[in-house]
């Protein structure tokens, strides 16, 4: 393997496995953390904290999906798409599956967070979980590919 294909194998699994640790923590910690809170300060606290996440997390997704589509041009091996497709999933998922929950969300004023509110962010971390798994499977999938 050339040294440019192995650069790109490794930003693959690098940027992939760095969107699944992120959504593993989110799922482990963050989100247990907020639902610790009463549901005003809960709100309050996923507002900001899915606005960076977001950003952060849309980016490694992209990111590894594109070297993933590069590493399969450059290797022909078939896992490496099969590797980008698991973690660009991660963009239809959001936006089909979670982007209307998050709509509510964001469109609740944290004065007027109820028991609904909770509801909708225990919703949330469910649906969140969903992505965990996508980043895990593409994940693993390229260690399968670059071993």
């Amino acid at each position: 393997m050339a040294l440019e294909s192995f650069m790109v194998t490794e930003l693959a699994l690098v940027t992939a496995a760095a969107f699944t640790g992120a959504a593993i923590y989110v799922n482990v910690a963050e989100q247990p953390a907020r639902l610790a809170l009463d549901n005003k300060a809960l709100l309050t606290q996923w507002k900001p904290s899915y606005a960076r996440g977001f950003a952060m997390q849309a980016s490694l997704a992209l990111a590894s999906a594109l070297f993933g589509l590069l590493a399969f041009w450059q290797t022909r091996d078939w896992r490496w798409l099969v590797g980008a497709l698991l973690i660009f999933a991660n963009w239809p998922y959001t936006l089909l599956v979670i982007l209307p929950v998050n709509k509510q969300l964001e469109a609740t004023a944290p004065d007027a967070a109820n028991a609904a509110t909770r509801s909708l962010v225990e919703q949330w971390g469910t649906l969140h979980a969903g992505r965990s798994a996508l980043g895990a499977a593409a994940t693993l999938v390229y260690l399968w590919a670059i071993a």
